[in-house]
């Protein structure tokens, strides 16, 4: 990648041909605004020359990352829907066959982080298709896109300092710092905070190296999941079947007990059997509401949910892992949500949960684990048959806060 260039400076240093062709897309705003960054950087350490080659030739923000920030899978599908493009057969024969010939490496991981082996495959898996697909998208037009017009900025702004420290390290070239549209980066997807904080030199070549390496790759994984919390004595969860006359009430994060309570509670397995892992703290939770399956989490799923936010991610590396593992599909059916809801009915039942005191999750519309959690809470409260279902009577009850 060339050296970034004001606009003055590139039309010292290229013909006058060359410079009406790379600029004819330019955007002097954007370009203003990545200069305005350098302060910033200056006082995080960097130098002006790692500055000035990081955003070398970036002159307009990079369309395709608003598009992508907008319409993540995860966060815009019910967690059936994701699912069903998540866990697919060849991902899971893949996983299989690389625990079988990765077998020396995962368990030396394993027995140094004590993080389960297949819970790494099914990462590697979900993140970059087991390093397949680890992102062509240039790490810092990304980030200053999301600065400059997205509507992550308070994330941008921590993930490009963290990004520049990267390349002045040394450690990968201006040319190869590629990834996802977030900076996501190497073969289990790193933003550059996660790097500098978890990254480790698995191999020992003296290189923290996510990208060219799946050793170091899933060694730093397995060092960010063991210092989120993960214990290997107990799952990430199980798919269970709630008693008839289960009070709805106890579902949700609020309500976390020890396993042997919940199965004292009449909570079983869904495919029978014990749990196990008894005196660990877990909660009921309904992705797809209470019709849905139902499982009981324990932290473990809450490590997975700080490498990625979203509770279908989350259930989907779980359940990848168990597969790889030869479990058996879940076995509850996924209900239809189709809910006879405007987008901006949703959104205002989300708002109105907030201004209740029930956290939704988030206001963006999409139905999820949060949301049903926060409905039942408020369903509890009113007096109301804890259905968990947005519907338009909710909706009116919650306007008039009763």
């Amino acid at each position: 990648m060339a050296r970034f260039r004001t606009l003055a400076a590139a039309l010292l240093t290229a013909g006058l041909c060359a410079m009406t062709a790379s600029t004819a897309f330019a955007d002097a705003k954007f370009e203003s605004f990545i200069q305005s960054l350098w302060p910033q950087a200056k006082a995080a350490g960097i130098s002006r020359d790692v500055f000035d080659s990081a955003f070398a030739g970036i002159t307009d923000p990079d369309p395709d990352v608003l598009k992508l920030a907008r319409d993540q899978p995860e966060f815009t599908t019910t967690t059936s829907q994701y699912l069903s493009k998540a866990i697919t057969q060849i991902r899971i024969d893949t996983g299989q066959s690389l625990k079988s010939s990765q077998a020396d490496l995962l368990s030396a991981i394993e027995k140094r982080y004590k993080v389960d082996r297949a819970i790494l495959l099914a990462i590697w898996g979900m993140e970059s298709n087991f390093g397949k697909d680890k992102g062509q998208m240039k790490v810092m037009r990304s980030l200053a896109t999301l600065l400059y017009s997205g509507s992550r900025k308070d994330y941008a702004a921590e993930q490009y300092i963290a990004a520049l420290k990267i390349l002045q390290s040394g450690i990968v070239t201006t040319q190869n710092f590629t990834g996802s549209w977030a900076g996501a980066m190497g073969h289990t997807q790193f933003v550059p905070t996660s790097y500098l904080s978890f990254a480790v030199d698995w191999t020992g070549d003296g290189k923290k190296d996510i990208w060219n390496s799946s050793q170091d790759a899933l060694a730093s994984t397995a060092n960010y999941l063991a210092k989120s919390g993960w214990k290997n004595d107990r799952p990430w969860g199980w798919e269970v079947k709630l008693p008839d006359k289960f009070n709805r009430a106890l579902i949700g994060r609020t309500n976390w007990r020890p396993v042997a309570e919940w199965a004292k509670l009449g909570v079983k397995p869904a495919r029978g059997g014990e749990f196990g892992s008894s005196k660990a703290d877990a909660f009921v939770m309904v992705p797809q509401g209470v019709d849905g399956p139902a499982f009981l989490v324990t932290r473990n799923f809450m490590a997975l949910m700080d490498y990625n936010q979203s509770h279908s991610y989350a259930v989907a590396v779980g359940h990848l892992a168990d597969r790889i593992k030869g479990g058996a599909p879940f076995v509850t059916p996924w209900p239809n949500v189709d809910y006879d809801l405007s987008f901006e009915q949703r959104v205002e039942i989300q708002t109105l949960l907030y201004r209740r005191g029930f956290d939704p999750g988030g206001t963006d519309g999409r139905i999820g684990a949060r949301t049903y959690e926060a409905i039942l809470g408020f369903q509890r409260k009113a007096g109301l048959k804890l259905d968990g279902t947005p519907n338009v009577a909710l909706l009116e009850r919650l306007r008039t806060g009763s």
